[in-house]
């Protein structure tokens, strides 16, 4: 059934993945075009942060970026195999220190100007929008941190989670 009208709740997050193609597909258009091959837009904060503050540890790395421990190893991980980013042992064997390679230390002029051009093409689009969509992701994060979306699945849905009926493409018994 096809509809006209637009879509609501029921599609936020295939819309919001839509939005993040489009914010990070142009931004790595841009980079392309600079000569930053492989080089992808979630690189950009991990590699500024540790520019700044000098070497860190994976988890201060993601307290600092604002994501997760899991999300910020992963960046890491790529910016490891691009050769922008080396990982020595910490204080403990848990812990491991990214650190910025002389490679990536080559890019920081570019990246900086970069930064600047994509964070004033973001206040652009805030200020077309009825309402600033940095001022609503934050919000909307926030929210989350209070009450988690499965919480709030649960609550409006209290027997949904008793009914498990998918068991990697097979079906729960019935009984």
């Amino acid at each position: 059934m096809t509809s006209t009208a637009e879509p609501g709740p029921e599609l936020l997050g295939t819309r919001l993945r839509h939005l993040l193609e489009l914010l990070d597909g142009g931004v790595a258009e841009v980079e392309a075009e600079l000569g930053l091959v492989g080089f992808r837009p979630r690189f950009a904060p991990l590699v500024r942060t540790l520019a700044a503050a000098g070497p860190l540890s994976i988890r201060e790395l993601a307290n600092a970026v604002g994501v997760t421990h899991s999300a910020a190893s992963q960046t890491v991980a790529q910016l490891v195999k691009q050769g922008l980013v080396t990982l020595s042992p910490g204080a403990d064997a848990r812990q491991r220190i990214a650190r910025l390679t002389p490679k990536a230390r080559q890019l920081l002029p570019t990246l900086e100007t970069e930064w600047v051009a994509v964070t004033e093409a973001a206040r652009e689009l805030d200020a077309e929008l009825p309402y600033p969509l940095s001022r609503l992701v934050e919000e909307a994060l926030g929210a989350l941190r209070r009450r988690s979306m499965r919480e709030r699945v649960a609550a409006v849905a209290p027997d949904l989670l008793a009914r498990r009926t998918w068991h990697g493409g097979e079906h729960a018994p019935e009984g």
